[in-house]
């Protein structure tokens, strides 16, 4: 779950991770107001779910009250796009008003999950305020790390590590260390899946702040994560994401033209590379998980129908505790309930009820494709582009 800027400010500087002073407007008087707070010298940052904002004009530094606020008038209520959303980009609800200031240097900092080692990393680089992935691409060397032992966690010479690294002074090691270890104990608190501060600042008065920053909670993590201060903002989910959010189902909209039905991550991932083989893409990631009812698929093949990109249907089952019976009555029910043409549908069952699922599908003649394997799942898809 993505929080928004200030969330993420919000939750270190409760950790002791020192943040520039700023308040959160979602109005032009409040923008007039904060700004007026900040002597009108201050910098105005749209606050959404996605990163190159500044490059996108969605970062503004003002010198002006008057100037704020006809920054504000421009960004308040439209819709913002970035190399990171949809070609219709997201909603622009809320403004950080964040005092200016006087930066000598800027550096990167994350502490992320990395799969690979099964370990927590701290990841540092005198490249802040850039995209830490073309610094990694480009000049690797200049990106630091340090893998956290789960067992005692951070440690006070990895921080100094990093400090040194980095090419500090002296005199900030101290603010460092104390800056990370506050960060590491957000991020291990409140379950994150990632923290990045980027830029970390070395103002002109030798001190380090936080001045962006942006933060992650594992989902499987939120049942036991109750501050309201870090609710999600569902006003930034495409509205086809929140519906199968709020059905149970885990969806993530993609840029093709192939909607995807599976049961299981692996299964998804395998199936996205068979639709890629065909030729054709993605239109998305969805599993509907192996505990679905007849409901449940039904509402699935209904939220991919309601893609308009979607012109063909990939499902791509192996029935375990769901049924290929119950997925074939769920087709059945969305393609009957539909209100609209509905696409080719090429359907691959494998499992329990698979024979009796392939039945209720052939015996509906509804003009689903049926396939055994991966290999005749491509050469269908292939053959209705």
């Amino acid at each position: 779950m993505k929080l928004h800027e200030y969330q993420a400010k919000a939750l270190l500087s409760r950790y002791g991770v020192p943040v520039p002073r700023s308040e959160v407007a979602s109005s032009l008087s409040q923008v007039r107001g904060s700004a007026e707070s900040f002597n009108g010298k201050c910098v105005v940052k749209v606050q959404i779910h996605a990163g190159g904002r500044g490059k996108s004009g969605g970062v503004k530094l003002v010198d002006s009250v008057d100037m704020a606020e006809e920054v504000a008038e421009q960004l308040l209520s439209n819709n913002i796009v970035t190399h990171q959303t949809s070609p219709e980009g997201v909603p622009v609800n809320d403004l950080l008003i964040e005092e200016a200031l006087d930066v000598a240097k800027e550096l990167y900092l994350s502490i992320l999950v990395d799969g690979g080692l099964g370990k927590v990393i701290v990841m540092a680089s005198e490249a802040g305020g850039m995209e830490i992935e073309q610094v990694a691409e480009d000049t690797p060397d200049k990106i630091l790390r340090e893998a956290i032992d789960p067992t005692v966690g951070l440690m006070t010479y990895q921080a100094r590590n990093l400090a040194i690294g980095l090419g500090l002074d002296k005199e900030l090691h101290g603010q460092f260390i104390k800056l990370l270890s506050g960060a590491f104990e957000a991020f291990i608190q409140t379950d994150c899946s990632l923290i990045e501060i980027n830029p970390l600042a070395v103002t002109a008065q030798g001190k380090l702040l936080a001045i962006d920053a942006k933060a992650s909670i594992d989902d499987d993590a939120l049942f036991r994560q109750k501050d309201e201060s870090l609710d999600y903002d569902s006003r930034q989910e495409p509205q086809i994401e929140k519906l199968a959010r709020t059905s149970g189902l885990s969806y993530v909209k993609l840029d093709g033209d192939v909607g995807c039905l599976v049961n299981g991550a692996g299964l998804a991932m395998a199936t996205m590379d068979v639709t890629m083989a065909a030729g054709a893409t993605p239109a998305n990631f969805l599993d509907v998980g192996g505990g679905a009812d007849v409901d449940k698929v039904h509402k699935a093949i209904e939220i991919l129908l309601s893609d308009p990109g979607v012109k063909k249907v990939f499902v791509n089952i192996f029935g375990g505790i769901l049924r290929c019976d119950v997925v074939a009555e769920g087709i059945l029910a969305a393609t009957k309930a539909s209100k609209s043409d509905v696409p080719p549908i090429v359907v691959r069952m494998l499992g329990t009820n698979a024979d009796e699922g392939r039945k209720i599908l052939k015996e509906a003649n509804i003009g689903v494709h049926l396939v055994n394997d991966f290999t005749e799942a491509t050469k269908t898809i292939k053959s209705l582009s």
